[in-house]
């Protein structure tokens, strides 16, 4: 029989109507999956993403713990050191037309005990013990405050730029002699240089009262209480003072990858201890026109640092007018060889710094005696910093003039100081600009009186230093 059009359209649609839900249902289920396989790689991608993010944080923290520390040895190396002559500081404020001033410092106060009167005064500029002396003594000493100032960005001629750098402190002496003049302390100027610097060239000139090359400023011991006067200073650890000069500084491998190398060459004025007016340029060491001349090799990587320094000048006893009865020669060669160094691996600290020579006690060399004494003396440091805050040192420095130099210049410049051994310990607390150091220092001076008899003055002190930075 014949199907009518109609009958198949019916049909058609009956099975469609049942067919369709078991479509619907599995094209549904296809879009779940589909959904569910996107949602899973989303929360993949983010999980990855947030390992390496927590990777990323462990990295940094890790870097930041090595920078605190790092950043903890030197805040206590630099609560040590003058400020570098190769570093201003950012301006601050100005001054003549294109010119920025930078003007820092420290706040520096200190107790102390000892059990001896000391070399080259008592509290916080003693380096060794007056021999024979006695009696315990104890006082505040604010002395190390100290001020500077840096100027920048005056223009001299082509790629040249000018600058300069003034400093002082309060070791000028007291006010008097009255009963409050220990209170009243007296400035005392330190460095006061104009800077000429090429940057493209790598060159930079420093010209007026500075400090000689013999004397690493970033190698100084680090301590909170010894600062203008360094551990062991005079006693065998560093050789070096500031004379009015001109030194020239040119980087050997400018712009160029790697450790940087400089050398500095610096001529400065003479200098002795007589005979004629100390005061007024009429000395040994300002006979004729006879500077200080001197050279130095630096290099220096991320963390360490190493220089090799040489000294020669001349000393004419005759004095400036030629007619000065002179003890035992009538002159000599000032000669010394300095070479030091420091590491700072991680929250480790050590320093160094070795030299010989003669006839330097112009450079407070041979125990600040002067003649024509040979020496040999250095240092060591070593410190470890606990945490970002907390930080020990320990020191020791020698300090051997040849006794029969010293002897034979007795009464001429020497004082029979034949031998000096430093030892100092300290804990530190630093936060911030701030800074706190318990120091204990003790220091053996072997002298004679008459070239025969010997004499053993052992002298302690203790301390307790406080710094705020500005």
């Amino acid at each position: 029989m014949k199907q009518h059009p109609l009958f198949y359209a019916m049909a058609a649609a009956l099975g469609l109507a049942v067919a369709s839900p078991t479509f619907a249902t599995t094209v549904h289920r296809k879009d779940e999956v589909k959904a569910l396989h996107a949602l899973i790689d989303k929360q993949q991608q983010q999980l990855n993403q947030q390992q390496q993010d927590l990777q990323m944080l462990r990295d940094s923290l890790k870097r930041l713990e090595g920078t605190q520390q790092q950043q903890q040895a030197q805040i206590r190396a630099q609560a040590s050191a003058p400020p570098p002559a190769s570093k201003a500081s950012a301006p601050t404020f100005s001054s003549a037309p294109g010119t920025s001033v930078a003007m820092h410092g420290w706040v520096s106060a200190t107790a102390f005990s000892q059990n001896k009167s000391f070399i080259f005064g008592n509290g916080t500029n003693a380096e060794f013990p007056v021999p024979g002396s006695t009696g315990s003594l104890s006082g505040v000493d604010v002395r190390n405050t100290r001020l500077w100032f840096d100027l920048s960005g005056a223009k001299f001629a082509g790629n040249w730029q000018g600058g300069g750098h003034l400093e002082l402190d309060f070791f000028g002496g007291f006010n008097g002699a009255g009963a409050f003049s220990s209170q009243q302390e007296t400035p005392r100027l330190r460095q006061a240089f104009m800077t000429l610097q090429n940057p493209v060239s790598g060159t930079k000139v420093l010209i007026g009262q500075q400090f000689n090359l013999t004397i690493g400023l970033d190698n100084i011991p680090a301590s909170l209480t010894n600062l203008a006067f360094p551990l062991g200073y005079g006693g065998g650890s560093l050789i070096g003072w500031r004379f009015p000069g001109v030194v020239m500084m040119q980087d050997l491998n400018h712009g160029g990858s790697g450790p940087k190398w400089r050398l500095d060459l610096g001529a400065f004025s003479g200098n002795w201890d007589g005979p004629g007016n100390n005061v007024n340029y009429q000395t040994a060491g300002n006979v004729g026109f006879s500077p200080q001349l001197e050279a130095r090799l630096h290099v220096q990587g991320s963390d360490w640092l190493a220089y090799a320094a040489v000294h020669y000048s001349k000393i004419d006893l005759r004095g400036v007018g030629g007619t000065t009865p002179t003890p035992i020669t009538p002159s000599f060669t000032s000669e010394a060889v300095v070479v030091g160094a420091n590491w700072h691996p991680g929250a480790w600290m050590f320093k160094g710094s070795w030299y010989t020579g003669k006839g330097i006690g112009q450079l407070f060399g041979s125990l600040t005696q002067f003649g024509d004494i040979k020496d040999t003396g250095g240092f060591v440091q070593a410190g470890y910093s606990f945490t970002p805050h907390w930080s020990t040192d320990a020191f020791y420095a020698v300090g051997k003039p040849n006794n029969q130099d010293v002897i034979a210049w007795m009464g001429h410049g020497s004082a029979g100081r034949l031998d000096n051994r430093e030892v100092a310990v300290s804990l530190n607390y630093t936060s911030g600009a701030y800074g706190f150091g318990l120091q204990w220092m003790n220091d053996k001076l072997k002298s004679t009186t008459n070239g025969i008899d010997r004499q053993t003055t052992t002298g302690n002190q203790l301390s307790l230093s406080g710094i705020y930075h500005f």
